[in-house]
């Protein structure tokens, strides 16, 4: 089970889903502090912007980032839940729910996930340019791409809502 949140739910989101590992995908320079629960071996930080395309001082998701992220989430023996977050719970954790989900059930069809993933979270709007980097990565052929540009934006939000994921297979 992948647990989705924003930074200000990780402590009561790590505790309620009893998680041992954490992702955190965070401009550099974001405070946080891991929570107790998770053993700085079990805590993925991942330090890039919320951007699409390049910009002057700012760190765009990349090939690097998803490959940590992937060989992350296959170290995981699935035994307790994995908590992903980024600022809001809306762009780059939904996005990286989504990359963990396809890449750890791989039969799983790209379109049934994306709508569930709209489903638990209407104000997701996975970043697009982590999902590009992945589908190339997994070898979806644009699958992934098509598949999350299919449920558009989503709703306004500050913040989204936390949520559970099942990865299925």
């Amino acid at each position: 089970m992948i647990f989705v949140c924003p930074l200000s739910k990780v402590d009561e989101t790590v505790s309620r889903a009893g998680a041992e590992r954490l992702v955190s995908l965070l401009t550099a320079g974001t405070e946080m502090v891991r929570p107790a629960a998770i053993a700085p071996q079990n805590h993925l930080f991942l330090s890039m912007n919320d951007i699409v395309d390049a910009q002057d001082g700012m760190t765009p998701p990349g090939e690097a980032h998803v490959r940590r992220l992937l060989d992350f989430a296959t170290e995981w023996d699935r035994a307790r839940p994995l908590v992903i977050h980024c600022f809001a719970g809306i762009s780059r954790s939904t996005a990286s729910a989504y990359i963990v989900a396809s890449a750890l059930a791989r039969q799983r069809d790209e379109m049934e996930l994306a709508k569930e993933l709209r489903w638990l979270s209407p104000s997701a709007t996975p970043n697009p340019r982590l999902i590009a980097v992945a589908d190339a990565l997994l070898g979806r052929e644009g699958r992934m791409i098509a598949a999350i540009k299919s449920i558009g934006r989503g709703a306004d939000a500050f913040e989204g809502v936390p949520f559970a994921l099942e990865i299925g297979g």
